[in-house]
């Protein structure tokens, strides 16, 4: 398993526990975070504090629940990740989830782009991977 790959697990770990301090242990200082319409917190990030802020900011929303990693592809400096989120809001009391990707860029071994995609396919194609075949 990639240096990356683990540094991505990490990650995703401390969202599901909520640790929003151990989040940024991978982030290089000049991190670009980017959110995509029809998301709860749409927009463009930059930098560990604003980035740990949106990070804090969808996370504070679940009552409960996971953002669980189902793949990663590896592809030169990029790593798109598979994701399956399941949550249940504060102040609902149905579950809720859905399928998507993000993206990531490393430079030394730092995340340096950290991206957001609805569409699983949208983010292979920013990635360089080649789209499977039907």
């Amino acid at each position: 398993m990639t240096t990356e790959v683990e540094a991505l697990e990490q990650f995703f770990a401390a969202i599901n526990r909520n640790d929003m301090q151990a989040i940024t242990r991978h982030f290089d200082p000049q991190i670009v975070r980017v959110e995509p319409e029809g998301f709860p917190t749409v927009g463009t990030y930059r930098g560990i504090a604003a980035v740990q802020e949106n990070v804090r900011t969808g996370r504070g929303t679940w009552a409960e629940g996971t953002c669980e990693p189902e793949k990663f592809l590896v592809h030169g400096d990029k790593v798109v990740v598979y994701l399956h989120a399941w949550v249940r809001l504060k102040n609902a009391t149905e579950w809720t989830g859905g399928r998507f990707a993000d993206g990531f860029m490393f430079r030394g071994g730092r995340i340096v782009e950290y991206r957001t995609f609805a569409e699983r396919a949208e983010a292979l194609q920013w990635a360089g991977i080649a789209l499977p075949a039907p």
